[in-house]
């Protein structure tokens, strides 16, 4: 009777898993157009951030392009010593920290500020038009963006500067006063982005139960009281979840942006992570250095993004996964 019983067992086990699979075919044939959307997507992140992933061996290596990643030397973490211990990591890292720092305090309420100001105007040809005055400056490149400031702060011939002197006041070194850089780069990145960060925000302001509305009414709230006890708590998980992925990103700053307006004045407080990969691995060629950047860089990332959804879930909200 035993072994009846694990004979049948056995033969369970390939039926089992048979009727999964047909199962799952069965899902994939049913919602075939959705998957075939999906599709560019996915291949776009297997090809570009999970194939690259095997590079990360040559941050281990004194990797040669012509002997490849098999016969390269290995050297341990010898790249990583010579970052950690180099005189250029601190300055590199009290940088990026700060730009990113900045970005986070002052950049990232910005968007839910806006958004919030957007749903109470009633006026939706007034509305429309205010969008898209401020989702606008999203469409530009970074290379118009620098542009655009060195025609307003530079200090020769700079429309900003002509208003100060015009006013009286000695000319204000905008760009090539070091105390300045990291403040031109928040308000570049407020100005370019923070429309386009409304679209999520307005999209779950626009998920909202109208009925918690009409009851805060008849509870006797005024517009200040909806937005506070009703818009905000609505789209707290939106904000929550946007919050822990830009934590993730704190070790990046956007290389184009700060490359940009980067110069000899500022170079001191304008050198980060990324600048510093470019320069000693594309223009020096040292590839295994800066691959142990870029992975000590994805470490910070990673354990920032697991720490901050910890304590999210810790406190009670959904986190991000």
């Amino acid at each position: 009777m035993q072994n009846t019983l694990v004979e049948l067992e056995k033969n369970a086990g390939p039926t089992r898993n048979r009727s999964k699979f047909q199962s799952a075919m069965k899902d994939i044939l049913r919602d075939k157009y959705l998957y075939i959307l999906a599709l560019p997507g996915a291949l776009y992140f297997l090809i570009f951030k999970y194939v690259p992933m095997g590079g990360i061996l040559i941050a281990f290596q004194d990797y040669s392009p012509y002997q490849g990643f098999l016969a390269s030397k290995w050297v341990g973490f010898e790249n990583f010593e010579r970052f950690f211990l180099g005189s250029e990591f601190w300055n590199l890292f009290r940088n990026t920290m700060m730009i990113s720092l900045l970005n986070l305090v002052f950049f990232f309420p910005v968007p839910i500020v806006v958004s919030l100001l957007l749903n109470e105007v009633r006026n939706m040809k007034f509305k429309s038009t205010i969008q898209s005055i401020v989702y606008l400056p999203h469409f530009f490149s970074w290379v118009i963006i620098a542009g655009m400031t060195f025609l307003l702060f530079s200090r020769t011939g700079g429309i900003v500067n002509n208003v100060v002197v015009m006013m009286g006041f000695d000319k204000i070194d905008f760009l090539t006063n070091p105390n300045y850089f990291w403040i031109m780069l928040t308000l570049q990145s407020i100005w370019k982005e923070a429309g386009w960060g409304t679209v999520i925000f307005l999209a779950a302001i626009a998920g909202t139960d109208p009925a918690l509305y009409e009851a805060a009414k008849m509870d006797g709230a005024n517009r200040l009281h909806q937005m506070w006890y009703v818009t905000l708590p609505a789209i707290k998980n939106v904000v929550i979840t946007l919050l822990i992925l830009r934590l993730g990103q704190v070790m990046d700053v956007g290389f184009e942006q700060v490359y940009l307006m980067t110069s000899s004045a500022v170079s001191s407080v304008s050198d980060v992570f990324e600048t510093y990969v470019f320069r000693m691995g594309v223009k020096n060629g040292q590839f295994s250095f800066t691959t142990a950047v870029g992975l000590f860089k994805s470490v910070v990332a990673l354990i920032l993004v697991v720490s901050t959804n910890w304590l999210a879930k810790k406190f009670g909200e959904d986190g991000l996964y």
